[in-house]
């Protein structure tokens, strides 16, 4: 909303000030006013409004051009730019000193020797802004991170909150040390809260919920938000690979694909899947049990039932008993990092 309200004030100030230059470049400033006055051919009183619309065109030009200004772009040329400015600063004001002890020097003088002396300055500054910032990011970087002294660190991403159970698990203190949020995850998932999908905007908005609750409550688990985006990679679960080697910590997820990924590059990973499965009661070849048929299964004769825990059953001759509880013998067990699922075969009715 402030970001609204400066832009707005930034365009009407515009348009102030190129009223104000129609004025200064007709002379209506001056004691003597003549409306009869043709500048360019166009009459004297049409400059003003000219000036308004030409200060609107020139302040939406300058608002258009910073939308395309990103954030990696900003961070790249700021350094450079600040090396700049403070050498031709510095240039000036040498400049300055020198002249002070020779207050006599000619005009002439003194502009050579002071656009000589920015000039040098100048140079300096950009080449140290373009050769030497990536440097200074890298030293700023090193000093915030011996600043910063995380305990038993675990890094989130997107789907862990979006997932939600993580708030259940640091609440049962299960899960103590500090959560590291990065801030593209946190830009990831207010970009799913805003997505015009009904269904991707509740799992970003619960995904914000979540996130909330965890900085609110009082628990073992500490929320820590990071500003650190790795440069050389642009997929967000390369940069959690990086960050996560960068600390020496965990990956939590639910993604599957993120999970395979950090296996490869040697990364330890948190799956709340596999913790959920391992938690799942343990049933045995042969093991009786009751379920009721949901829904027809996808080979001839199967139906469908789940457990209280979300597990799939896959009964084998259940589909004429829908609707209905059943006892079943368990054949087979497959268990994934995406899940369980239990083959069984029809044995009695039940109800």
């Amino acid at each position: 909303m402030v970001i609204k309200l400066v832009k707005i004030f930034f365009l009407l100030a515009c348009i102030v000030m190129g009223v104000m230059w129609a004025y200064y470049l007709t002379g209506e400033f001056s004691d003597t006013v003549n409306t009869n006055i043709r500048i360019l051919g166009i009459p004297q009183r049409l400059w003003v409004p000219i000036g308004g619309v030409t200060g609107a065109i020139i302040g939406l030009g300058i608002l258009l051009a910073v939308q395309f200004v990103s954030q990696e772009i900003y961070e790249r040329i700021a350094p450079a730019l600040v090396a700049i400015v403070l050498a031709m600063v510095a240039g000036y004001f040498i400049g300055q000193y020198i002249f002070f002890w020779a207050p006599q020097a000619e005009l002439t003088l003194r502009i050579f020797v002071m656009v000589s002396l920015v000039l040098v300055f100048g140079f300096i500054g950009i080449v140290l802004g373009l050769t030497r910032a990536s440097n200074w990011e890298s030293l700023i970087s090193a000093v915030q991170k011996k600043g910063t002294n995380y305990s038993n660190v675990k890094i989130i991403d997107t789907s862990i909150l979006i997932d939600g159970r993580i708030a259940d698990i640091c609440k049962s203190g299960f899960l103590e040390g500090t959560l590291i949020v990065p801030r593209f995850v946190l830009r990831e998932l207010q970009n799913i809260a805003d997505s015009t999908d009904i269904l991707r905007r509740a799992k970003g908005r619960r995904g914000l919920d979540v996130l909330k609750s965890l900085q609110d409550t009082q628990m073992d688990c500490q929320i820590e938000i990071i500003e650190e985006n790795p440069k050389d990679v642009r997929e967000v679960d390369a940069k959690l690979v990086t960050l996560a080697k960068k600390y020496h910590a965990p990956i939590l997820t639910t993604d599957f694909n993120l999970n395979k990924v950090a296996q490869i590059e040697g990364v330890r990973v948190l799956n709340v899947n596999d913790l959920a499965n391992a938690l799942k009661p343990i049933l045995l070849p042969d093991e009786q049990m009751e379920i009721k048929v949901i829904k027809e299964g996808k080979e001839t004769g199967q139906g469908i039932g789940y457990l209280d825990d979300g597990t799939m059953v896959v009964i084998d001759g259940g589909k004429p008993y829908l609707g209905h509880t059943i006892n079943v013998i368990v054949t087979s067990i497959l268990q994934t990092s995406a899940g369980r699922m239990i083959f069984t075969r029809f044995q009695s009715l039940v109800s």
